[in-house]
C-alpha cells in the first residue's frame, strides 16, 4: 500500500507552511503528521542538497507518493525541479503538484507538463537577461558609472601613482590615504593597464 508524504518549504524562519498543509489537507490529503517534512530553506539550493528534503526522500519507498503545493516548492530553476522530478520517478516516487491539479508529474501528462513549464522558464529567464542586458547598455551609453565608487578621487589616484613611481611602498601609501593596500595596489594595476 502507498503511503502518501507531503514536503513544506518556505524561504525564510519568519515565515510559516501552515498554508501548505492546510492546502493539502483541503486537497483531500490525510497525511500522517510523521510524514509531512517542513522546512525553512531557499528555493534557490538544490532539493537534494537541503537535509529536510535528503531525510524525506531516504524514508520513501517505491509506490510511495510525494504531493507539493506548487512547484516551486521543490525548486526555483526548472532544471532542478526536473532533476528532482525525474530522481523520484526512477525510485517508483511518484509527485503531486496541488497546483497543476493534482497531476502525477512522473506520468506521461507530468512529465509533458514538466517539458512545456521548464521551456516557459527558460524562455522567461532569457527574457529577463536581454531586458537587463538592454539595460546596462543603456546606462553605459548615458554614462553611468557601475559599481562602488572609488576610494579615492582621480587627483588622488594620480598622486598614488606619482608616488608609487618615486619608489613609495604601498603600505605606507595606504597609511597616507588611510585606505587599504589592496586599494593601492588596484590603482597601481589600472595605472599600469593605462
Amino acid at each position: 500500500m502507498s503511503r502518501v508524504f507531503a514536503y513544506c518549504r518556505v524561504s525564510t524562519s519568519d515565515q510559516t507552511t501552515d498554508n501548505q498543509r492546510l492546502e493539502i489537507e483541503r486537497a483531500g490529503f490525510a497525511i500522517d503528521g510523521r510524514r509531512i517534512v517542513t522546512e525553512s530553506i531557499s528555493g534557490s539550493i538544490a532539493a537534494s542538497e537541503r537535509p529536510g528534503f535528503s531525510r524525506l526522500v531516504d524514508r520513501m519507498e517505491s509506490g510511495d507518493v510525494l504531493v507539493v503545493t506548487k512547484l516551486d516548492r521543490l525548486g526555483r530553476n526548472a532544471m532542478d525541479v526536473r532533476s528532482t522530478v525525474e530522481k523520484l520517478a526512477e525510485n517508483g516516487i511518484k509527485v503531486h503538484c496541488l497546483a497543476l491539479g493534482g497531476v502525477d508529474l512522473t506520468s506521461a501528462a507530468g512529465r509533458m507538463t514538466m517539458q512545456v513549464l521548464s521551456a516557459v522558464a527558460e524562455f522567461e529567464r532569457d527574457l529577463l537577461i536581454e531586458r537587463t542586458n538592454a539595460g546596462l547598455q543603456r546606462a553605459k551609453a548615458e554614462g553611468k558609472q557601475f559599481g562602488r565608487p572609488s576610494a579615492l578621487s582621480h587627483e588622488e589616484q594620480q598622486e598614488v601613482l606619482s608616488k608609487l613611481a618615486q619608489g613609495v611602498p604601498v603600505a605606507a601609501l595606504a597609511r597616507d590615504y588611510q585606505t587599504t593596500r589592496q586599494t593601492i595596489m588596484r590603482v597601481r594595476a589600472k595605472g599600469e593597464a593605462a
